[in-house]
């Protein structure tokens, strides 16, 4: 995503890493996968948030799951990471209509639209690409 912006990354793996981390950088992709009934992934889940510190700092997220096999529950862990960052003070941005998702129910939706890019790359990987390309697009502006 961050070389699709064209930006300098570092690519971070959660479970190797801390809040100290995370607040040093201005500008924060995080990704999260959803398991089971809108559960986090547990590398995130058994992240320590109360250091996290994100005042002034921007954020987008994306988030994986399976619309089909858990439509009650898509992408839900999105919407727990989302909590976390609001509350550290991030600003977020990159809220994704619901129009084009097939799903009932998701903790990562707010006002209509879901907090970040959600995908499924199991029973749409044909929309991934250009939801990408649209999210990045987007996003863009916030990270230049």
């Amino acid at each position: 995503l961050a070389e699709n912006l064209g930006l300098e990354n570092e690519l971070l793996n959660v479970a190797n890493c801390d809040a100290a981390k995370l607040n040093g950088f201005d500008k924060l992709i995080l990704g999260v996968s959803t398991w089971g009934t809108g559960d986090l992934q547990d590398d995130w889940d058994a992240f320590d948030f109360r250091g996290l510190k994100l005042n002034g700092k921007t954020v987008a997220i994306f988030g994986m799951g399976d619309a089909e096999s858990y439509s009650d529950s898509f992408c839900g862990a999105m919407g727990k990471l989302y909590d976390e960052v609001v509350k550290a003070g991030a600003n977020v941005v990159g809220a994704v209509s619901v129009d084009g998702y097939k799903f009932d129910e998701s903790e990562a939706v707010r006002g209509g639209k879901f907090v970040g890019l959600p995908l499924d790359a199991d029973n749409e990987s044909e929309k991934t690409e250009p939801r990408i390309s649209a999210w990045i697009e987007q996003i863009k502006p916030h990270f230049a």
